[in-house]
């Protein structure tokens, strides 16, 4: 036993050295190591390129309306007011609100013989739809919504005075006939309304070309958005043909009113949406003809 261990002395002297001679090569060894390659030949990533790019893929993503507030914040600071429909809706209201306040004092100042029938009807319709297109129109006109209701009011006012003026009278005969021709109107103008969706999903499906893509469109003749402009084609017509009224008939207030009108709101229906091309080129005839007889009223009283 004692022989054995001399004899295995010298090889465990020997070992320590060995290993001190061999572990710098194998540190030399690790330290070039050529790393493998992929398929394609590049250097296969180390774990912490591969641990990074998990991270990246992990970081929480823009929200949608984050996005949107991004790409809204150029837009917000170019905006004008010559782009503002807000500021041309609100200007056109109060224009609006003019004529309003034109029938009122009207209502309570002037003698119910002097009042048409016939024009009364026209404004009735007239606000009765604008009431209705300034609720739906994007953005929505509460305020402009707000005048044509009154103006509904004040109107209905006027005929009531008037068909009450013309029965003392003895002109009963002729009320009965605008009372006709009203309620045509009314129940053509029901009709059409029930009927406007059916005919409108027919037309657009049997696909008729240019045809069907009026009948479609987001302003076309199925909507408010068409007949709104539509009636005041109606009064700018009676401006129109009365281009050399008598200026002592022409209300100075009334057409400063329709003059502002036509002028806030031939900006105003290129800014909403649906885009109102009808209501734009009726605004710019309504600005022509009255500014032309609130010319005439201003040079003969004041000039």
């Amino acid at each position: 036993m004692f022989a054995a261990r001399l004899a295995l002395a010298p090889a465990m002297r020997l070992a320590p050295s060995a290993l001190r001679h061999r572990l710098p090569q194998a540190s030399a060894t690790a330290r070039t190591v050529v790393p493998k390659s992929g398929a394609s030949g590049a250097p296969t990533r180390r774990f912490a390129d591969k641990a990074g790019d998990a991270a990246a893929k992990e970081a929480p993503k823009p929200t949608a309306a984050a996005k949107e507030a991004a790409a809204e914040a150029p837009k917000a600071e170019s905006e004008s007011l010559w782009n503002s429909a807000e500021f041309w809706g609100r200007c056109g209201a109060l224009a609006g609100w003019g004529m309003s306040g034109a029938a009122i004092y009207d209502a309570m100042q002037s003698s119910p013989e002097l009042i048409s029938l016939n024009m009364t009807g026209v404004l009735i319709v007239y606000s009765s739809l604008f009431a209705r297109w300034a609720f739906v129109v994007k953005p929505q006109n509460l305020l402009l919504a707000g005048c044509h209701v009154t103006n509904v009011g004040a109107q209905l006012n006027q005929l009531r005075r008037a068909i009450e003026y013309k029965k003392e009278n003895g002109k009963d005969e002729e009320v009965n006939d605008i009372l006709t021709k009203a309620g045509a109107v009314a129940a053509g103008g029901l009709a059409c309304v029930m009927a406007g969706p059916m005919a409108q999903s027919a037309i657009v499906g049997a696909n008729l070309g240019p045809v069907s893509a009026v009948a479609a469109a987001d302003a076309g003749p199925f909507t408010v958005h068409f007949w709104a402009p539509m009636s005041k084609w109606m009064i700018s017509g009676a401006s129109f043909f009365e281009y050399d009224r008598p200026t002592d008939k022409i209300s100075l207030a009334q057409y400063s009113a329709l003059t502002a009108t036509g002028f806030f709101f031939s900006r105003y229906a290129l800014l909403v949406t649906p885009i109102n091309y009808v209501l734009c080129s009726v605004n710019i005839a309504l600005f022509g003809s009255s500014a032309w007889h609130l010319g005439r009223k201003i040079k003969a009283d004041y000039l």
